[in-house]
């Protein structure tokens, strides 16, 4: 794995019903996704851009509806030593939920919370040279942008901060809201923290499409509910952020 550490690599979605969840979002991102499992042993579907794989979709079985899993969208960071970064994790105040184990072939992952509730995974790939492009900020059907809300910023940036070691040299100005706080990772911008007091703790993670205007149409054939935009951000690009049938918050950036 050539990804330093503290990148994304992998975007997954949890949901309900994959078979609704890939009708959905096939025509509304572009991706391919598979209608068999890509991996033995569990139903685990690929989800594909037009140059590769970006990300996986499982199903929530009755014992993890049961303890409190729901339908949605979660980010794989990258790590050097899975197990180091799970202490780290709870040594900062964090969760392991998902304690450290490997998938055969794969890489070894484990799945955590930051202090305020906001679900993530850290992950070493096994095979030592490959490189994830799952984000790429102008590769469309891949990640564009990654985004923390927070209800407390400060305590949430010295969580994540010096377990991945991002920085965050520079910010943007929001008015009532605070800073846009920019995050990197080494010289890379994998994008930002926003702090909303008496709101759940969560990512967003952009999925790039050639057409916000023809995504926010093929999210209500097939029967989604944008909640924000589109909204134009700096750059020109446009952003939706809506709901997927199971009720998986989703969000979306792209041209007209």
């Amino acid at each position: 794995m050539t990804n330093r550490h503290g990148e994304f690599i992998w975007y997954e979605l949890m949901t309900t019903d994959m078979d609704a969840a890939r009708a959905f979002y096939e025509p509304v991102v572009g991706w391919t996704i598979g209608a068999t499992s890509g991996m033995p042993g569990m139903d685990y579907r690929m989800i594909e851009a037009a140059d590769g794989p970006v990300g996986g979709m499982m199903q929530l079985d009755a014992d993890m509806i049961a303890h409190g899993a729901r339908p949605a969208w979660i980010g794989y960071i990258g790590v050097d030593d899975v197990d180091a970064t799970a202490v780290a994790i709870e040594a900062a105040g964090g969760t392991i939920h998902l304690a450290p184990r490997d998938i055969p072939g794969v890489g070894r992952f484990a799945m955590a919370a930051d202090p305020h509730g906001a679900p993530f995974y850290v992950m070493r790939g096994s095979t030592e040279g490959g490189t994830s492009t799952s984000y790429s900020v102008d590769g469309v059907g891949h990640c564009g942008w990654n985004e923390l809300s927070s209800p407390d910023q400060k305590a949430a940036l010295a969580f994540y901060l010096p377990i991945f070691a991002w920085t965050n040299p520079d910010s943007m100005p929001m008015g009532a809201m605070g800073d846009y706080r920019f995050l990197y990772a080494g010289d890379l911008r994998i994008g930002a923290s926003v702090e909303q007091k008496g709101r759940p703790a969560g990512w967003l993670h952009y999925m790039r499409v050639p057409s916000i205007a023809a995504s926010i149409a093929a999210v209500t054939a097939g029967g989604g509910a944008i909640l924000h935009g589109p909204h134009e951000v700096p750059g020109g690009d446009r952003i939706i952020i809506g709901t997927d049938p199971q009720g998986a918050a989703f969000a979306l950036v792209g041209g007209q």
